[in-house]
């Protein structure tokens, strides 16, 4: 039995939209999962963060 595709799309109208982006490795089809910081794909288990990466500060010598 397939599972529900509940919130992945968006019918406004005749178009069709996808509410979620797709996993690079996986390819079309498979829908990264959003998380409050990250999203994921459950199938390869790839994630990205939703927030840019702090900054790299040196520390000073002394």
């Amino acid at each position: 039995m397939a599972k529900a595709r509940v919130g992945l799309y968006d019918t406004s109208g005749e178009a069709l939209k996808r509410t979620h982006l797709t996993c690079p490795k996986c390819g079309p089809g498979t829908f990264l999962a959003e998380h409050g910081d990250r999203r994921s794909c459950g199938r390869c288990g790839y994630s990205e963060s939703k927030s840019p990466p702090a900054p790299k500060v040196k520390a000073a010598k002394a």
